[in-house]
């Protein structure tokens, strides 16, 4: 353990760095306040005494607009109609709940949205029949792949009166996708003949159309939602209510810091602007980066900590929430602890049937590959996507390959002798620093494109910043990982190794 005064000094430069370079984020947005208005439309915003607002996170305002229209409603309607059928009817609740789901997607995505997702799951459902691994993959791919065919596009169009509902219907059978594919895999491992009546149609639709979780996720596993399902424990609607209203507090407090941000930093607008963004100052440049990683951070703990409070009424076990990327320092935590249902999937039905780490280096690194590679093609397949996933691909590799490394006998054997447990957690910084670097430059091109990840790579690794005050090297900041290259530098705080 390292003195108290160093790691009371890390966290104090930590926290000053922060604040330092979103100030510099605050000033550049209200210098700049004028010419982004103008191009890109800020909002005059009703919180915060009329600040205005950066409205150019799609996800963010997509998601807001669709809770105020509607979603609320009908997340609020399952809690009720979830809480009648525990008191009254606990046994038949799978099924008030799944009949409850599609009465909602019926209301919210029409007739030809809830037919299309019903269609997809039956396919699904049939194929499996087959009890053919290669066969279930190949279904879910091609049904994946039929939501960027341009003329099934102009079909699903024409059946809605805006964009937004479109765009509704994509996000939802993308993220069904991942639930029938979870049922279909798990039915083919099934020995057969089997007992289990759970690997039934009905319970199928059940499991698709379970509503907290039926537009935008988290991903829960088939055999983690009939485990809960069985238990069938009983709670009070007194001990209900007041989970719900602490867990509501807690949503209301994460969507206020979101809100925050989005009124005093225009980080999406300056991200829009490529002319902008390659004249403000590094500071400005490493404060924007915080900041956008700090936001898509706390949007996930809104997004995915409103279904995760209802489904912990329904005694569920939601995923852990997303853990906060200011205490990221490597790929594999990344991938491990920020988006939990979507990594548990990618391990059970991804990368260990492929093959995994059972054989040898060759192996792991075909897994991995193909683990991102699907990753990237649910995301959407864009160019910038397949950049973003090469770049976790290659940051993971290295990683394992250092992590094998550092763990043969003879490297292990020196570190004990010539470094003490200071220096090698010191050590184990410096080596950290690296990795976070390369992290936060791959985050970048997922959340702002390829442009953005360019510039950011020719302003921080190629031109540098002569003159640029920077935080602590890695050999002295052993609990926060940064990286100086050319006079520039990345700050991004990671936990203490």
């Amino acid at each position: 353990m390292l003195p108290w005064w160093e790691l009371s000094f890390y966290l104090c430069a930590s926290l000053g760095f922060h604040l330092y370079s979103f100030y510099e984020v605050y000033k550049a947005s209200r210098e700049h306040e004028e010419e982004l208005d103008r191009q890109f439309d800020l909002e005059i915003g009703t919180l915060f005494g009329g600040l205005k607002k950066d409205p150019n996170d799609f996800e963010w305002s997509f998601w807001m607009e669709w809770g105020k229209q509607r979603l609320v409603r009908f997340l609020f309607g399952h809690m009720v109609v979830s809480q009648m059928a525990n008191v009254l009817a606990r046994k038949h609740r799978p099924w008030i709940l799944g009949a409850y789901g599609m009465w909602a997607s019926w209301c919210v995505l029409g007739a030809h949205g809830t037919a299309i997702i019903f269609l997809h799951t039956l396919i699904s459902f049939c194929v499996a029949q087959l009890r053919s691994l290669a066969l279930t993959w190949l279904c879910s791919l091609f049904l994946l792949s039929t939501l960027r065919l341009q003329d099934v596009e102009e079909v699903k169009r024409g059946w809605y009166q805006t964009e937004n509902e479109y765009y509704l219907l994509q996000f939802t059978l993308t993220v069904r996708c991942l639930y029938y594919t979870s049922f279909s895999l798990e039915f083919c491992w099934q020995q057969m003949p089997n007992g289990h009546s759970f690997y039934s149609f009905p319970w199928l639709v059940a499991y698709v159309f379970y509503y907290p979780v039926f537009h935008n996720g988290p991903i829960l596993s088939f055999p983690e939602f009939i485990a809960k399902v069985q238990q069938q424990e009983y709670c009070s609607l007194k001990s209900n209510l007041s989970a719900f209203a602490v867990g509501l507090g807690r949503l209301l407090c994460y969507w206020w810091l979101a809100e925050l941000m989005v009124h005093l930093m225009y980080m999406h607008a300056i991200y829009s602007s490529a002319s902008l963004l390659k004249a403000v100052s590094c500071w400005t440049l490493g404060g924007l980066a915080l900041a956008h990683v700090l936001f898509f951070y706390l949007k996930y703990l809104v997004l995915f900590g409103v279904p995760a409070l209802l489904m912990r009424l329904d005694g569920l076990t939601p995923p852990p929430l997303p853990r906060c990327v200011s205490t990221m320092f490597s790929f594999t935590g990344m991938w491990r602890y920020f988006d939990v249902g979507l990594h548990d999937f990618l391990i059970r039905y991804v990368y260990i049937p492929v093959g995994g780490s059972q054989h040898g280096l060759l192996g792991t690194l075909f897994s991995t590959a193909v683990t991102f590679a699907f990753v990237s093609f649910w995301h959407g397949g864009y160019d910038y996507l397949w950049c973003w996933a090469a770049l976790n691909w290659l940051g993971v590799t290295v990683e394992n390959v250092v992590q094998r490394l550092v763990r043969t006998p003879c490297i292990q054997d020196s570190v004990i002798q010539f470094l003490s447990p200071q220096a090698r957690r010191r050590f184990h910084a410096a080596l950290a620093s690296c990795s976070t670097s390369m992290l936060i430059l791959s985050n970048l091109v997922f959340l702002g494109g390829s442009q953005v990840g360019k510039i950011y790579w020719n302003r921080i690794f190629i031109q540098g910043a002569d003159g640029l005050p920077g935080p602590p090297s890695p050999a002295r900041a052993p609990g926060r990982a940064a990286t100086t290259t050319t006079g520039a530098w990345f700050y991004y705080p990671s936990v203490l190794c």
